[in-house]
């Protein structure tokens, strides 16, 4: 009789567990039609043809859009980019008077833009690259890495699509001191002229105190993994028009994290503000879809199944920016790149199944707090354990699917951006967090990737402080859901 009790118990027990996850399950609303139609439009080939809304100022003050490959499109205007000086462009697009392999050409190949630079800090893992151009154009790139008292180690750089960037992702770097060197050939006659660079020194800091692991700069690596901001940041993406007529539109990628937002029917996604409203032709982003922490997904990359990827995709019901974005043109309104989508607590998700249909709840994304006070800028001190340092986040279109960093003091630029001078992250990076002070992986939100320039490293950010932003913030929180793509706001 007591084991046919027992028995009888966990009969009993067990029914209870399924009628509670059935229960549970029955409670989990399935995403909304208009939704589902959203993820069904991203199409392998859709995502994979989505490009990075990536703007940039030139030294002119004008403003272009990066495209892959670094093509400079006018953002606003009709004025070309400047054309990179004739020497500088490698064969086949111009070519020497000695014609390829040509004996003229005795100049050596010029070794610019190394990554790591002098004195930068990365973790175990780094992508290495370098600029060279030649005029008969260039035979082949090595790249020398060598731990401080050990053996130098050669590595192939490849050829990136703009003909002008060499690269190597490196992993396996251990704690120390590292020097780094670049080889290259170019294709004159005779074998060729071949340049080697100057040594560059770094350092790799694994157990360090900055937020990636690192002790010191960070100019673009892969983030390491962990922390509330693995979950809360991910990849957005979304339509925009090509032509003012809005009868043609293009497919773009940027970065987001969910904030915390303290409301009980939404969740909220900060993120910069031309990742949701096209200021050039005045619309509105459509087909919105965010995946956050994309870079755990079990998938090789970019693909259409919201299975493999960790928490699925969600969908936002609309955006919000502020007034002044809208009736400006980049660079005009920089002072604004900030803005927010809404995501509805429930019929919003699909993939991956979560224990909440809260985007922001602790069984999904979970959030990250924004800061609207003044954080901590030029304190004076360099390295990762000052007030002023640092780390920017976003998701890469060159290394897909990997979460990217920098991380530095952060300074100003002009009156209102915040700069982090070093940064080298990625087109696909716009809109991605920027976290001070940060431990671990968490932090609040101080501002967010916004634009760099088309002649040197360096990424700019939106003050939240003073400004606008958390009137727009309260205005997401506020908004109602119905049925618009966005909403414009006046603040005081």
């Amino acid at each position: 009789m007591p084991n046919e009790r027992i028995k009888n118990g966990l009969g009993v027990a067990l029914l209870i567990a399924l009628f509670s996850l059935n229960a549970a399950a029955q409670d989990r609303r399935p995403i909304d039609v208009g939704k589902a139609r959203v993820i069904e439009h991203w199409t392998s080939e859709r995502r994979a043809g989505a490009i990075p809304r990536d703007l940039v100022i030139d030294p002119r003050g004008l403003g272009y859009m990066r495209r892959p490959g670094g093509v400079l499109v006018p953002y606003g205007h009709n004025v070309a980019a400047q054309e990179a000086p004739r020497e500088a462009t490698p064969w086949p697009f111009g070519k020497p008077s000695g014609g390829r392999g040509g004996s003229s050409d005795t100049t050596l190949p010029e070794i610019t833009g190394m990554n790591p630079g002098e004195g930068s800090v990365i973790p175990s893992a780094h992508t290495f690259s370098a600029t060279v151009t030649d005029a008969s154009g260039v035979k082949s790139v090595t790249f020398k890495v060598q731990k401080i008292g050990g053996v130098a180690q050669s590595f192939s750089a490849t050829k990136s699509s703009d003909n002008l960037t060499w690269s190597v992702a490196l992993t396996g770097f251990s704690d120390g001191q590292w020097n780094w060197w670049v080889v290259a050939k170019d294709l004159a006659g005779k074998g060729g002229n071949t340049a080697t660079s100057s040594s560059i020194s770094f350092s790799v800091g694994t157990t360090g105190s900055g937020g990636g692991g690192g002790t010191g700069t960070v100019t673009n690596a892969q983030w390491p993994g962990g922390g509330a901001v693995q979950a809360a940041a991910g990849r957005l993406y979304f339509e925009m028009p090509a032509n003012s007529t809005q009868t043609y539109w293009n497919g773009y990628v940027c970065s987001g994290t969910v904030a915390t937002d303290s409301t009980s029917n939404r969740s909220i996604i900060i993120t910069a503000a031309h990742c949701v409203y096209d200021d050039a032709h005045k619309a509105f982003a459509r087909n919105v879809m965010f995946i956050p922490n994309q870079a755990g997904t079990s998938g090789a990359g970019t693909d259409l199944n919201c299975n493999n990827d960790p928490l699925g995709c969600w969908v936002p019901s609309f955006g919000v920016v502020d007034e002044n974005w809208t009736l400006r043109t980049f660079p005009d309104n920089i002072a604004w790149d900030y803005a927010f989508y809404v995501v509805a607590d429930s019929g919003a998700h699909q993939g991956t199944t979560t224990t909440t249909d809260a985007l922001d709840g602790a069984g999904a994304a979970g959030s990250m707090s924004i800061s609207f006070a003044a954080p901590s800028v030029n304190d004076g001190t360099a390295g990762a354990n000052t007030a002023d340092f640092t780390d920017a986040l976003g998701y890469s279109y060159n290394e897909d699917p990997k979460l990217m960093y920098c991380a530095e003091d952060m300074t100003t630029q002009g009156a209102v951006n915040w700069w982090l001078p070093s940064c080298g992250l990625s087109g696909g990076s716009s809109g991605g967090p920027w976290l001070q002070p940060i431990v671990a992986g968490s932090g609040d939100i101080i501002s967010v990737n916004s634009w760099g320039y088309t002649n040197q490293p360096g990424m700019a950010g939106p003050k939240l402080v003073g400004t606008s932003a958390s009137c727009i913030f309260t205005a997401a929180k506020n908004a109602l859901f119905d049925g618009n793509r966005g909403a414009i706001k006046t603040c005081p």
